[in-house]
């Protein structure tokens, strides 16, 4: 049996607590292959699935209770918070906010599933005044779907995930290189990128100082926020005559902006 399983045989459902708290919270601990593990270890006798599960549920579920309430005292700042830690931070705010004002209670339904919401729609449901006790059901039905459909990956496959690991220790510290220099390589790409963006974006912006002036000198200007339908909710104060335009509404309302104007934009 390989380190991991042997690692979760020995410290049981407390090791398994301790992770998947930690993953939930916002630590870069990936909890898939502990669930994977514990599940494997059931398939064998080692481990009671319907414990396992509970244990899972009970971490995650303790983790986004402390994040609901936290994105109810704090507002909006959370998740800005949450997703500067991200490759790219300015998408995942967009893009959380956009899943979570489109789909509404149900994205907890799945949020675990997906990468930055699984962290950010528990705070982001606080931020929007969901009601606890509707919270706290959809999100445990969305975090019984996540450990079981995992877990019960690991039970059924157990022989299979067991032999993938004997081949991968036989790759040993070759497997580890090859995996670091593609995750190297990712991030590194996502920088460049990232940093090329901002480079052409420093050269068109201008500050509030500079907007204000230009307000108070009688310009024509066309103001555009462009924040998400979330955060506008949260924050309703706005430029004195600026625009509301949702990013996600951006291609059938474009023909409303002057083209024989400046046009300024802000999202924050």
């Amino acid at each position: 049996m390989n380190e991991t399983l042997q690692f979760v045989a020995r410290h049981g459902y407390a090791i398994l607590f301790v992770w998947v708290f930690s993953e939930q919270i916002g630590l870069p601990l990936p909890s898939m292959p502990i669930l994977l593990a514990a599940g494997a270890l059931a398939g064998d006798g080692r481990l009671d699935w319907r414990v396992v599960v509970g244990v899972a549920m009970a971490a995650a579920l303790a983790s986004d209770v402390i994040w609901y309430h936290i994105g109810r005292a704090r507002g909006i700042k959370v998740l800005q918070l949450l997703c500067r830690i991200s490759l790219e931070p300015d998408s995942c705010v967009r893009n959380t906010q956009e899943i979570f004002a489109k789909h509404g209670v149900r994205s907890l339904l799945v949020a675990k599933f997906i990468p930055g919401l699984n962290t950010a729609a528990p705070p982001l449901a606080g931020v929007v005044g969901m009601l606890f006790v509707r919270f706290l059901l959809f999100d445990a039905m969305g975090v019984l779907l996540w450990a079981g459909s995992i877990t019960g990956v690991g039970f059924y496959f157990s022989d299979q995930l067991e032999l993938v690991v004997v081949h991968a220790e036989r790759l040993g510290a070759g497997l580890v290189v090859i995996l670091a220099l593609a995750l190297g390589a990712f991030i590194a790409w996502k920088y460049t990128r990232r940093r090329g963006f901002m480079r052409e974006l420093r050269l068109a912006r201008i500050t509030p100082e500079e907007l204000s002036e230009k307000i108070k000198a009688g310009e024509d200007l066309v103001i555009l926020d462009l924040r998400g339908s979330v955060s506008f909710e949260a924050d309703p104060e706005t430029i004195p005559g600026a625009r509301h335009i949702n990013p996600s509404e951006f291609d059938d309302r474009h023909h409303e902006i002057p083209r024989d104007r400046e046009v300024i934009l802000y999202c924050t």
